[in-house]
């Protein structure tokens, strides 16, 4: 170890949603390292000491490396000559640069999408149709004596959730932890998670449901059979009591996860998770939020929404922004066939795609921007290596919560952020545009002489 040591207090963690501000990382500033990260989790500890900066080009075309100003023009020309090109990812990177990807898809009259349109965007339909009873971390540490977990393993997907704010945190109304609280787990098997939970309810696959639907009966007073638990795997007991709990407690909270999102019922499940919370608000005050995974996909919802009015499946070729999930969201347009030219940032979609999609990935430009070698980077035209936010970079970032979070680097990287490549694209692309309007406001005025 140098002698060169530095220390960052209040650093944040970007791996999960949970995006924890109060790292004290430990720096070696000659190895270009963190050995060190104070209050992270497993997960955050992999995240900070498993950062290198590697020895590769800053960008690449075909493989072949080039300058960092030859690769943003290769890529805004190829953006340039795309029919419908699309642009993927943004979850792993910061607001600002998420701004900058919003404004280049406008000027391509392209299609954006977020890695929520493969994850949590049922609940985004749900929002919409549903509405949202929300909160902030903040206020269920202070003051939730009832946390209901669905469909979700924080044990593992979100370590410090359990310990920061919801199962053991102490606040100001919740002063002795979890003996202050009833936590209830909701999932189809158990887990890493079960044995925090004071009831664990294990349901049928599938039902998720039928069995809101049902709290829902009763939480309104209506008759519920018997039956319910060869249907759903839940007796009709257990149903009663949890309705007695959530009817009854000071401050109840939902946090829902993939495990609602990804079944059959999609965005059903959310809304009928969403629809309880209001009924239950008749009674008490009941709040939900999903468990968002990556760093900033939250973020990335915020950014889309405030700029087009709607947080993914965006699509510009009419000169305004038009959603619709299915028609443009990433999967469904790649699967199709019908996407010409791919803007990935931040996201490896040839790691976990379905075949289709990753098929046609492969047969079209692909321009990437990541800090790191993927699945995705290796079949890419242009490929630009890029510094990793939160570790290398400043900038914004959401917590699940939809709270912002300004970023403290811990060192320097010699790559380019994803703001500063974002930003030079942007502008080459508006540049091309202009050239473009240029060449045809010339050609109606040469045109019309000539007739």
């Amino acid at each position: 170890m140098s002698e060169n040591i530095k220390t960052v207090k209040n650093a944040t963690c970007t791996f999960c949603g949970c995006v924890c501000d109060d790292m004290i990382l430990t720096v070696d500033m000659d190895e270009k390292r963190i050995i060190k990260a104070k209050n992270a989790c497993v997960l955050g500890r992999a995240w900070f000491s498993q950062h290198t900066i590697e020895d590769a080009p800053a960008a690449m075309i075909d493989g072949q490396p080039v300058s960092v100003d030859e690769a943003i023009e290769e890529a805004a020309q190829t953006l340039m000559n795309a029919r419908f090109p699309i642009t993927y990812g943004l979850s792993d990177t910061t607001c600002e640069a998420q701004r900058q990807a919003v404004a280049i898809t406008d000027f391509i009259k392209g299609t954006i999408d977020t890695t929520t349109s493969v994850c949590h965007g049922p609940s985004g339909l749900a929002f919409q149709g549903i509405g949202e009873s929300t909160m902030t971390l903040g206020e269920v540490k202070n003051r939730a004596d009832l946390v209901i977990y669905w469909g979700g393993n924080p044990a593992e997907s979100h370590p410090r959730h359990f310990t920061k704010f919801t199962v053991t945190a102490k606040g100001m109304f919740t002063p002795n932890g979890k003996k202050d609280r009833t936590v209830v787990l909701f999932d189809v098997r158990r887990t890493a998670s079960t044995p925090v939970a004071d009831i664990f309810v294990q349901l049928k696959p599938g039902k998720d449901f039928e069995v809101l639907w049902a709290l829902r009966a009763l939480v309104k007073g209506r008759t519920i059979d018997a039956s319910i638990e060869e249907e759903t795997g839940v007796s009709l007991e257990t149903l009663k009591d949890l309705v007695e709990r959530m009817k009854n407690c000071r401050y109840g909270v939902f946090f829902f996860g993939m495990g609602l999102t990804m079944t059959r019922g999609r965005h059903f499940n959310s809304g009928a998770l969403l629809a309880l919370t209001t009924d239950l608000n008749e009674f008490t005050h009941f709040v939900a939020k999903p468990a968002r995974g990556h760093g900033n996909v939250t973020g990335a919802d915020n950014v889309l929404s405030w700029q087009t009015g709607y947080p993914f499946g965006v699509n510009f070729s009419r000169g305004f922004p038009r959603f619709n999930p299915g028609e443009f969201t990433t999967v469904d347009t790649l699967s199709r066939g019908e996407a010409d030219a791919a803007l990935i940032i931040a996201s490896d979609p040839a790691s976990n795609f379905p075949k289709a999609a990753i098929d046609h990935l492969r047969s079209i430009p692909v321009i990437t921007l990541d800090p790191k070698e993927t699945l995705t980077t290796k079949l890419a035209h242009v490929a630009f290596r890029t510094a990793t936010y939160g570790i290398n970079t400043g900038g914004t970032v959401y917590r699940m919560d939809d709270v912002p979070i300004s970023l403290r680097p811990a060192f320097e990287s010699p790559f380019p952020s994803d703001e500063e490549i974002l930003t030079s694209l942007k502008a080459r692309v508006h540049e091309l545009v202009l050239a473009g309007k240029n060449q045809q406001s010339a050609l109606k005025t040469s045109t019309s002489l000539n007739a």
